[in-house]
């Protein structure tokens, strides 16, 4: 039975002992398939509310329906975060990027300056719509929209582009203010 790891942030917020049989299964499940408790959902196992709000969202906006692949969506998540400057989505995110790529060198490029990275007008347009929703939101316009648009995105895609720039926004600052460390087994994970 996997347990979460008590030390994924720097508060002391112990997760739920036991855990409701639901999470001990959501973590047992990520235990099987990913070989371990990623710290992030450890993190939040203090208050099983919390983490069924979060692992909701998590699982709607990156494996839910969408005209963006998994990978674009791992994507906006690196770069977002390197806007960011977070660790934890840095390393976690990165690793998702070279597993659904099957390219380590873009998961290293995303993570230190998507520009140098090969990338189709589409999937730079993406990310500089999400890099300017990090750095300056207030100054996106219909022009920023429309360019979008203009490299084949619906307005349901630039919702979903939209909506996962958001989510990373908030999860990097989440991360960065309670200290989260990515596991130890992401960093050599798809090298």
């Amino acid at each position: 039975m996997a347990k979460p790891n008590p030390n994924a942030t720097a508060l002391n917020l112990p997760p739920l002992d036991p855990l409701p049989e639901a999470t001990q299964k959501y973590f047992d499940i990520c235990d099987e398939k990913l070989g371990m408790i990623p710290n992030v959902l450890a993190s939040y196992a203090f208050d099983v509310d919390k983490l069924n709000a979060f692992t909701a969202m998590y699982n709607d906006l990156m494996l839910g329906q969408s005209n963006l692949s998994k990978l674009e969506r791992e994507m906006i998540a690196v770069v977002v975060s390197a806007v960011n400057r977070c660790f934890y989505c840095l390393t976690a995110h990165g690793q998702a990027v070279r597993a659904l790529s099957g390219d380590p060198k873009l998961g290293e490029m995303l993570v230190m300056n998507y520009r140098v990275a090969d990338l189709d007008p589409r999937q730079r347009a993406m990310l500089d719509f999400a890099v300017q929703m990090t750095e300056a939101s207030y100054k996106i316009e219909e022009e920023d929209r429309q360019t979008l648009r203009d490299v084949g995105f619906s307005d349901r895609d630039i919702f979903d582009i939209a909506s996962v720039a958001s989510f990373f926004n908030m999860t990097n600052r989440m991360a960065s203010a309670v200290d989260m460390r990515p596991n130890d087994e992401y960093h050599g994970m798809n090298r």
